[in-house]
């Protein structure tokens, strides 16, 4: 009986030491640079400090209340990421405060697809218009990334 608890305990171990590496590698490839010599946690801090001064009371609110179903072990790190990119967003467009257009444009763009269903029922629950952001919800997270000048200036 000790011998299969001391088997069980190893595969869980091995388990457990598997799904660290996992996350530590991840935070690895996040901190490589890219073409431009800074990696995608360098802008993340970049966009995070450009907008600090940015966030009014109510959008840190709204921000706060969307990335509530997050698990609380991921939620400090999605949080940055999200308010990062809103932050992108705003600078993109030239823009002096964080508004809520630009925080719900932001976090649709800084969030997968399986979670723009979460975001559509907590917009109705307060009662905002999603109609404005369908363009958002109906493009692919890679269609995001590519040519963000040419589409921020149109607006």
């Amino acid at each position: 009986m000790v011998d299969y608890l001391i088997i069980l305990w190893g595969f869980i171990m091995i388990g457990l030491m598997g799904i660290g590496g996992f996350f530590m590698f991840r935070k690895f490839l996040k901190k490589l640079p890219k073409e431009d010599g800074n990696s995608n946690m360098d802008w993340e801090e970049y966009y995070m400090e450009q907008t600090r001064y940015m966030w009014e009371e109510n959008e840190k609110i709204l921000l706060e209340e969307l990335v509530s179903p997050v698990p609380e072990l991921f939620r400090d790190v999605a949080r940055h990421k999200i308010a990062s990119k809103i932050g992108e967003v705003a600078l993109k467009k030239q823009r002096k405060l964080i508004t809520q257009d630009i925080l719900i444009e932001g976090y649709i763009i800084a969030t997968p697809k399986r979670d723009h269903k979460f975001l559509r029922k907590k917009l109705k629950q307060k009662d905002i218009d999603v109609t404005p952001y369908e363009a958002f919800f109906n493009q692919s997270q890679a269609d995001y990334s590519e040519s963000w000048q040419k589409r921020y200036n149109k607006k």
